[in-house]
């Protein structure tokens, strides 16, 4: 009894970590009545009782049947009494079997040794056939324990981190960014920072999330006296890109989705005293979908001429989702670009590392693609592809290939990637990107990142 109290203490330790819906689940698997009203000390009580109980009967019932092997045992022994002498009671099973070996190989055999014979035989393999029995059992109830710990390991995998009934949560929000073995919810924009939730990627699996995937969930907020994480852990997820998570598990992935040739136009011109836009779509117009180079040297107003085309999107198409990505571009070009501009800006400036600037550039690219996989029209623009190309160069691994002008051959392909995302789909959605490019700079990394 001391053994199944302890028992049924630990296991009840084991149920009070499961959630109430678990533990109605549990409760309604081993049929007790009215678990749905119950609350959670009742049903870690109730199945805690039913588990005891049934774990005492199956005791009871070993021990039945271990009372039985002994009768029948004892009954075998009294039988052999009567026909032979008090020690042959006593005698084991060795012994057993060699007088039988010797009483058999004996020629001086009688009926009535005739007789013993078969009854130490018969006993013999009575016992060790009981003896086999007990091992199966043993068998039995080994591959049972180690099949309940299986399937506790299972729950253990599933289950996420556990929420008490007074856990205090806290909302969050923000961009998905996935990485090699983890993934972060990036709370102050496209950048870490210090107030990033952490995401595992069985949640990442079990929910279908998407590196650029807008996700708002819930932490929990650390218990007095508990020691504090570098990072929040989300413990549940509310919504994905505004939907909910089951549906957003159903998206077709973007590059599942069938391309075409621009079919609709981003017409440009806004007032007659602005020229830059009328003379593009004169000349060059653009169309959703399209993807377009502006290349100049330095100097010579590609950033104004990136600004008019900004405005003129969100005057002339409001429906398109605007995004603005600065990649190696002085703060005070920050500023003014967020100033003018009704869009969304993404920047890492020139004092961050080679490491900022491909990360904030490949998260932004990513949330495109997200929001076309939702069927938005989304413009990109790029400045530069050239500094961006030059971040590759120095965060990207060695390939040992090295191209003239010095940049790596691996460099090359992260900007091409960037730019041919852009394409027109089929029944909805289309990605457009125009990036600026510097030429006649005096540098052949410059000229080989161009050509």
């Amino acid at each position: 009894m001391a053994e199944t109290s302890t028992r049924a203490r630990r296991d009840s330790g084991d149920l009070s970590a499961l959630l109430l819906p678990e533990l109605k689940k549990i409760a309604a698997n081993l049929g007790i009545e009215g678990a749905s009203d119950m609350k959670k000390p009742d049903l870690v009580q109730a199945i805690s009782d039913l588990q005891a109980a049934n774990r005492e009967a199956a005791r009871l019932e070993r021990e039945a049947r271990r009372a039985a092997r002994m009768q029948r045992r004892n009954r075998n022994s009294d039988n052999d009494g009567d026909g032979d002498e008090d020690s042959t009671d006593s005698d084991n099973d060795e012994v057993a079997q060699s007088d039988d070996s010797t009483e058999r190989n004996s020629s001086e055999g009688s009926s009535s040794d005739n007789g013993r014979d078969n009854r130490g035989y018969d006993r013999d393999r009575d016992f060790r056939r009981d003896r086999h029995r007990d091992r199966g059992d043993r068998g039995d109830r080994g591959r049972d324990r180690h099949r309940d710990r299986g399937d506790r390991g299972e729950r253990g995998r599933d289950r996420e981190i556990v929420i008490s009934e007074d856990d205090v949560l806290l909302p969050v929000g923000g961009l998905l960014d996935i990485l090699e073995n983890y993934a972060f919810i990036r709370t102050g924009g496209y950048l870490p920072g210090p107030n990033d939730v952490y995401v595992s990627l069985h949640q990442v699996r079990r929910y279908g999330l998407r590196k650029g995937d807008v996700v708002t969930g819930q932490v929990r907020q650390p218990r007095e006296g508990e020691r504090r994480e570098k990072f929040n852990a989300l413990v549940r997820v509310d919504t994905v890109n505004g939907m909910d998570p089951e549906t957003a598990r159903d998206r077709v992935d973007f590059s599942k989705l069938v391309p075409l040739y621009p079919q609709e136009r981003l017409r440009l011109e806004t007032e007659p005293n602005i020229l830059t836009t009328r003379v593009i779509d004169l000349i060059s117009p653009i169309g959703k979908g399209q993807r377009g180079l502006i290349v100049s040297p330095p100097k010579a107003g590609k950033t104004m001429v990136l600004q008019s085309i900004a405005n003129a999107i969100t005057t002339n198409n409001p429906e398109c989702h605007l995004m603005v990505v600065l990649v190696d571009e002085r703060p005070e070009e920050v500023t003014d670009m967020q100033r003018s501009v009704k869009g969304e800006v993404i920047a890492s400036t020139f004092d961050r590392p080679a490491d900022d600037h491909t990360s904030v550039a490949e998260l932004a690219i990513e949330r495109a693609k997200r929001l076309v996989e939702l069927g938005h029209d989304v413009v990109v623009l790029l400045d530069s592809i050239t500094r961006l190309g030059r971040a590759y160069n120095i965060a990207a691994p060695a390939s040992g290939r090295i191209l003239s002008g010095g940049v790596d051959s691996a460099a090359l392909y992260p900007p091409k990637k960037f730019f041919g995302a852009a394409r027109n789909i089929e029944d909805g959605g289309s990605l457009t990107i125009l990036a600026t490019a510097l030429v006649e700079t005096g540098s052949k990394m410059d000229e080989v990142i161009f050509e």
